[in-house]
Parts: C-alpha cells; sequence; structure tokens
C-alpha cells in the first residue's frame, strides 16, 4: 500500500504544486496593495491640498515667468554645487585606487558651473536654454532615426511623431535664442507644477470616491 501510496503523489501534476505556490506569493502582494490603497482613501484630504498648493504655485509661476527662470536655475545651480562637492570629496576619498583626475575635473566643472548659475542667474539661464534646445533636437532626431529605420514595423508611428515634435520644439528654442531664455525655464517649472497639482488633486478626489462607496 505504501508503494501504491508513492506512486499516486509521484504522478500528480508538478503544475499543481506551482500553481499553489503562486497563489501564495500573489494573495501577501495582493493584501499588501489593498492596505496601501485603504491608507491612501484614509489620507485622500492631504492629495487634495498638495494639489491646490501646487496649482498656486505653477498659477504663481506663470503669471511671474521671468522670476520662475531665476528660481530654477538657482535651484539647478545649487544642486550642481553640491553635486561637484561630493565628486570633489569622492576623489580624495579614492585617490589611491585610481580615477583622482577624472573625479576632481568633474566635480571642479560642476562647482565652477553651479557657483556660476548662482551668482549670475541672467546668463545661467541662456545657457541652461540653449542646452536645453540642443538635448531636444539630439533627442528628436534620434527618435526620428530609430522611427525611420523600424517604420515598416507596427507600432513605430508613435515613436516618429514624437521624435518630429521633440525635433521642432528644440528647433524653436534654438532659434529663439537667447531671447527665449528669460522665459523657457520658468515656463516649463510653471507647466510642470500645474501638470503635478492637478495629478495630486484628481488623485485625492478619486481616492475620496473609493472612501464613500
Amino acid at each position: 500500500m505504501n508503494g501504491h501510496q508513492e506512486q499516486e503523489s509521484s504522478s500528480r501534476p508538478a503544475g499543481s504544486s506551482q500553481a499553489g505556490s503562486a497563489e501564495g506569493r500573489k494573495a501577501p502582494t495582493s493584501g499588501l496593495v489593498a492596505d496601501v490603497l485603504v491608507q491612501a482613501r484614509a489620507r485622500w484630504g492631504w492629495f487634495v491640498a498638495l494639489g491646490v498648493v501646487l496649482l498656486g504655485l505653477g498659477g504663481l509661476a506663470l503669471a511671474h515667468v521671468f522670476v520662475a527662470t531665476l528660481a530654477s536655475v538657482v535651484f539647478i545651480g545649487t544642486l550642481m554645487v553640491f553635486a561637484g562637492v561630493g565628486q570633489l570629496v569622492h576623489a580624495w576619498r579614492v585617490k589611491q585606487a585610481g580615477g583622482f583626475i577624472l573625479w576632481s575635473f568633474s566635480g571642479l566643472f560642476y562647482l565652477a558651473a553651479g557657483l556660476f548659475a548662482v551668482v549670475f542667474p541672467v546668463q545661467g539661464a541662456s545657457m541652461l536654454t540653449l542646452l536645453l534646445g540642443s538635448m531636444l533636437i539630439a533627442v528628436g532626431a534620434l527618435r526620428t532615426w530609430l522611427w525611420f529605420n523600424h517604420r515598416g514595423q507596427r507600432g513605430w508611428s508613435w515613436l516618429g511623431v514624437s521624435g518630429v515634435l521633440t525635433l521642432l520644439v528644440g528647433l524653436l528654442v534654438a532659434i529663439n535664442w537667447p531671447g527665449n531664455s528669460v522665459w523657457v525655464l520658468g515656463l516649463l517649472l510653471a507647466l510642470d507644477l500645474l501638470f503635478q497639482g492637478w495629478s495630486a488633486l484628481l488623485l485625492g478626489l478619486v481616492l475620496r470616491q473609493g472612501r464613500d462607496r
């Protein structure tokens, strides 16, 4: 009889045990997602408040684009200063392991560029706007080239549209430079704040509806 039981247990499909283990793994995951949703629904008001604040900041940035441009340049410059100091500290800590000159040069470049942007935000805005236009042109050209090489395949048309639009925006930024450097970065900051604000506000309202059900 023991041999018969062993034969029956060995003849069971291996997929049943695998399916059971997979269901066991899915159960904690679904429970974790449900707990996160419950906690988020309990705090839906914070999402709405965050959305309102971001919308207000976006509206102010849109009304004062030049000030928003200077603020974004100073913020980016400050981040570059911290990055440069961090790279210089890293270069001195690993100078025995090689790469000291490379890390030092990179740190000095970030530090100098960041200080320039903080001290001279108008000139920094001009340089960052030119860099933004160049990056948009490069990314748009790359996407267009990828679409052209795969234009016979399905699903690649959207990449072509995205590449052409990105390329056109980059060309517009580059053609109107440096006159547009006083408002381009501020406009992008304002639009980003507005989009984030609307997203947080709508998410909070959806969480509230789910809580009331």
